[in-house]
Formats: C-alpha cells, sequence, structure tokens
C-alpha cells in the first residue's frame, strides 16, 4: 500500500509540519477554517450569530473554539462538541536564555510537560513559537515565529565517557545538562539583547522592539510513512495534533443537510501542564462560548439545561498502543494497535471521562460507518494518565467519551501512530457530528 494512499495520514502529516508550537497549530486551524467560509468572532465585541453559519474564536493565540450553528434550536437538539488540545510536551526557552560555555554559546530552556527528554538528543532541533514586539506607537503586538534552519543541538556524551549508557539509559541531570547549543554568537559574553537580536533578524524589527517570547523547542525533520507497506506514520506532536486536525477536517467535511444542532470543536492549550489556566480546558473558555451561544439562541436557563442534557462531549486524546517488547506494561486483555481503529479509553477512577452509555454510543458511531473499535484500560499497578474528558464533563456536566488512536513513543520527539487510524478518526466525529439523533434515548426529543 502506498503512501498516496493514505491521503487523510499525508494531510495530518502536513498540518503537523506547519505547527511547530501551539500557536502555529491554531494559525493553521485558522488558515482552513477561513478557507472554509467560517467568520471570526472576537470575545471583547459583541456576537451577532444567526443560524447555518461558522464561527471561530481564538483564545491567547493557541486555544480555539470554531462551531456551526446548525438551525439554531440547541434545545431541541443539543450540542455535539469534540474537545482536543494543541500543546505538546517539550522544551521552553528561559527569559535570560543565553550563556557562555567552554567557548560555545547555549540556550536555558524549562520542561514543559512530561517529554521523553532523551529523545531530544542528537536531533536538527529549532525555535518556533510567539514574540511580543513593540510597535513604533507603543503598541504590543505578538508574532509567530520560526527559525528558518536547525539551530540547536542536545548532543550525547560520548560512549567512552559514560560506559554503562546502553546498561543504565540515558539520565540527565536537568538543571546543569539541558541547555542546548547554539553556537557563537560573538566574542564577548552573550546576554539577553543578543537573543533579542537574534529574534528581531528573523522577524524584521529592531532588537528592542522584542519584549518576550513564548519558544518551544522544536524538531525540524519532517513527518513520514515507514513500514514494510509504509502502513505508519512518524512525526512530532502526534499527541495531539492529530486529534486536532481529525476534529477540523470533521467539521469542516460534515455535510449540512445532517444534524441541526450545535457542532462544535474546542483545541484547547496547556493540557500537557494541567489546563489550569485562564485558556485551558480547566479555565471559563468553552463554557464561555456557550453561555455566548446560549444567549443567542435559547431562551432562559433551563433551556440552556434543556440543551445540554441532550448533548455530548468526544475528548479526543492519543491511547498507548501495545508494544511487543514491553508487554509487561500492559493489561493485555484491552492492548490495542495502530491501523485497528479509533480507540475507547476506560478508567473505573474517571482518569478517562468514559461511561458504560458513552462507551456504547462510540462504539455505535464507528460501527455504523464499518469503522473498527477498540477499548484500552491501564494497568492496575501503573498511574494512570488523563486528558480534558474528566475536566470538561465535570465543568459542563455532559456526558463525555474519551476516545483516540493508538499510538507508539507518546510524549517523544519522533511519535508514530498507524496510517489508516486518522481516516478511521475522522469518518467516526463527521459521523458523530452529523447522525440526526444520536443512539441514546435520553439525549433526544
Amino acid at each position: 500500500m502506498a503512501a498516496a494512499e493514505h491521503p487523510a495520514a499525508r494531510a495530518l502529516l502536513d498540518f503537523i509540519d506547519r505547527s511547530p508550537s501551539p500557536w502555529h497549530a491554531v494559525a493553521s486551524c485558522v488558515q482552513e477554517l477561513a478557507t472554509a467560509g467560517y467568520q471570526q468572532l472576537n470575545e471583547g465585541n459583541p456576537w451577532r450569530l444567526e443560524s447555518g453559519q461558522g464561527y471561530y474564536v481564538i483564545r491567547d493565540d493557541s486555544s480555539l473554539i470554531a462551531f456551526h450553528t446548525g438551525s439554531g434550536a440547541m434545545a431541541e437538539h443539543g450540542s455535539r462538541i469534540i474537545g482536543a488540545h494543541t500543546d505538546s510536551p517539550g522544551f521552553r526557552v528561559k527569559p535570560n536564555p543565553l550563556k557562555r560555555n567552554a567557548g560555545l554559546d547555549t540556550v536555558g530552556v524549562e520542561i514543559y510537560g512530561g517529554p521523553i527528554v532523551a529523545t531530544f538528543a542528537d536531533r536538527d532541533l529549532t525555535l518556533a513559537g510567539r514574540v511580543v514586539v513593540r510597535d513604533g506607537n507603543g503598541e504590543l503586538h505578538t508574532r509567530l515565529y520560526r527559525a528558518p534552519n536547525p539551530v540547536l543541538r542536545f548532543p550525547n556524551l560520548a560512549i567512552h565517557l559514560n560506559r554503562t549508557v546502553n546498561q543504565e539509559g540515558l539520565k540527565y541531570d536537568l538543571h546543569q545538562e539541558l541547555p542546548l547549543i547554539l553556537g557563537t554568537l560573538q566574542e564577548a559574553l552573550p546576554s539577553r539583547s543578543d537573543f533579542q537580536a537574534l529574534l528581531a533578524r528573523e522577524l524584521g524589527t529592531d532588537a528592542e522592539a522584542v519584549v518576550s517570547w513564548e519558544l518551544a523547542v522544536a524538531d525540524t525533520q519532517p513527518g513520514a510513512f515507514f513500514g514494510l507497506e509504509r502502513e505508519y506514520i512518524a512525526d512530532s506532536q502526534l499527541d495531539n495534533l492529530a486529534s486536532c486536525h481529525a476534529a477540523l477536517e470533521a467539521l469542516l467535511t460534515a455535510p449540512e443537510d445532517g444534524y441541526q444542532g450545535l457542532r462544535l470543536i474546542a483545541l484547547f492549550d496547556h493540557e500537557e501542564i494541567g489546563s489550569q489556566s485562564f485558556k485551558g480546558a480547566d479555565g471559563p473558555f468553552l463554557q464561555d462560548v456557550l453561555d455566548r451561544l446560549s444567549e443567542a439562541f435559547l431562551d432562559g436557563t433551563g433551556a440552556a439545561r434543556q440543551a445540554r442534557a441532550r448533548s455530548l462531549v468526544l475528548s479526543a486524546d492519543m491511547a498507548h498502543a501495545h508494544h511487543p517488547n514491553y508487554a509487561r506494561y500492559y493489561d493485555l486483555e484491552h492492548a490495542v494497535h495502530p491501523n485497528r481503529g479509533p480507540v475507547i479509553k476506560l478508567n473505573a477512577n474517571q482518569r478517562y471521562a468514559t461511561d458504560g452509555v458513552a462507551e456504547a454510543v462510540f462504539e455505535t458511531l464507528c460501527q455504523e460507518v464499518e469503522v473498527p473499535v477498540q477499548r484500552y484500560v491501564h494497568r492496575n499497578d501503573l498511574p494512570c494518565g488523563s486528558t480534558i474528558g474528566p475536566i470538561t464533563a465535570g465543568r459542563l456536566g455532559i456526558r463525555c467519551a474519551d476516545i483516540g488512536n493508538a499510538m507508539w513513543s507518546m510524549h517523544s520527539l519522533r511519535e508514530s501512530a498507524g496510517a489508516l487510524d486518522h481516516d478511521y478518526m475522522i469518518r467516526t466525529m463527521r459521523h458523530f457530528l452529523t447522525r440526526e439523533r444520536l443512539p441514546l434515548r435520553e439525549a433526544t426529543p
């Protein structure tokens, strides 16, 4: 099977390669939404919403909510919501990043979330994110930034100096050994102003205009297909840009003549660090948007509660694919595999939000579009991760299913997954957004 036979997976890899940071990911989504005729809303202005229209709103450049209003009859039909997150674990550049060490300039970074640190070693790295600049009138503006070439390196220590590395694994002093090699900027000791000048050159502005930055360390290797039949994909940020892209494509390709309630996708920043921020899933962003939709289309709080009772959320995040070399880390009765369809994630302690009803609904949706489905349960003797699912269900009081595609090397700089699964997920999400009624009696009139 040739890579050309996986157009959905190819589109995903292209999307990720255009999106080396959460800020770039939202910009990529906006480009597709605008092309599809969706209109941008500003939270600081009044909203004049109409039925049958598509809209999107951005919060602080890296969280986005997009929706189609359908017939506007939210009380009768409820809402179909898909949630995902735009951020990935890795490194973020410090405010005073430059340090001279043995004649080389290094860039100091903080660890963001829970990356597999060793996977950043010996790779061609660059910087990407946003920079805040001040214009001639003293106004502050945010600018996307992406260094055009590999500019950083995290070299490993030679095995001759680290003889036990193959027995004990790569281990780092996360403060002393993490600064990344940048090169030699100048003869004098480097300063913050030197880093400002480096950013200013790419932005076409003066160094004095650069005020602050939020920059991620990004891989420069493009996404790729691999396997005997090129049945797998590898790229950075599959967790969780794969879910973001699937949700976006499902929304934009959903036919107009299906479900008439609200169709909405919510893509949040800061999931990897707990979601507790004004733009994270544990903040008020989604609630604020739903409140404004209720004001436009519903008559009173009773109708809003009625709409919520008829709604459902899919929390889309990636799942742990079975690794045959590490079978001892899996509950083998619930092992999931790439290219075998979306995964329903379950946890009795609600680390995943799926309950029995949501599980059955999602399985039915998959079956109706002839998509295979799997179930994942974590081992009892290992702590289970979580998603935005429990947060969203708890904040909104809406039933939620935690779902995702199976992948290897989660939180590595180079993750991998099945090439078939992305199309499976888009098809299922599209069906979720367009099925006239969910197979759930209490969620329908």
